[in-house]
């Protein structure tokens, strides 16, 4: 990570900087295909990871990994309800790689556009939402500053590093330390959500617990 982002997030906020001595360098990896990060992004919704990994392996096996806006179209329903995919993802599939062959969205131009109106653009697809369309900015065009306040894992995560009341509003914590982030809200999120991947907010009640305990 460089150096420069991760001085000014250990500068802004101390109990930042103790999560990431402890977690250790995380670096953002971006998804190189934006239609196939969107289509992964709808193929798996309520889903599990499991589930749609499945999913997504059977729809490169039927498109023979030609997973591009034509060849998706061209399919049927029958066949891709065959996969495991609902109508209503099919639906969502469609419009999506309707908009794209018309281009309605061109990637190329996103780069060029704030966060707000790539999310606007994005949210005018069937089946993508806000969440979606910040984790496409972050995971896709690699954008530094995002902060997703309705992302459930980061609104734990932060509730776990501050050690706050299981009644404060996560959302509203989550905004206000955003704050003392940007314009690397981003790569915080890396460290809240990495928080919860390495479960310690089921081993620990609390960073302050945590840090207690390792003493």
């Amino acid at each position: 990570m460089n150096e420069i982002i991760m001085e000014k997030l250990n500068n802004s906020d101390p109990l930042l900087r103790q999560i990431i001595s402890i977690i250790g360098p995380l670096n953002l990896q971006r998804r190189d295909d934006c239609y196939q990060a969107l289509l992964r992004s709808i193929v798996g919704q309520q889903l599990s990871a499991k589930v749609a990994s499945v999913i997504n392996e059977r729809l490169r096996n039927i498109t023979n990994n030609d997973l591009t806006p034509e060849t998706l179209i061209s399919l049927s329903d029958d066949h891709l309800r065959e996969i495991g995919i609902s109508f209503r993802k099919i639906s969502y599939i469609r419009d999506l790689s309707e908009k794209i062959i018309q281009k309605e969205i061109l990637f190329d131009h996103l780069s060029y556009m704030g966060n707000e109106t790539v999310i606007s653009l994005l949210t005018q697809i069937k089946g993508i939402g806000r969440w979606t369309a910040e984790m496409f900015l972050i995971f896709s065009l690699g954008r530094l500053d995002v902060l997703s306040l309705l992302d459930v894992g980061l609104q734990r995560g932060v509730k776990w590093l501050y050690s706050a009341p299981k009644d404060v509003d996560g959302k509203k914590l989550l905004e206000e330390k955003g704050k003392q982030w940007a314009p690397y809200q981003s790569i915080a999120s890396l460290y809240l959500w990495e928080i919860v991947n390495r479960e310690f907010v089921l081993s620990y009640s609390s960073f302050k617990e945590y840090i207690e305990s390792n003493m």
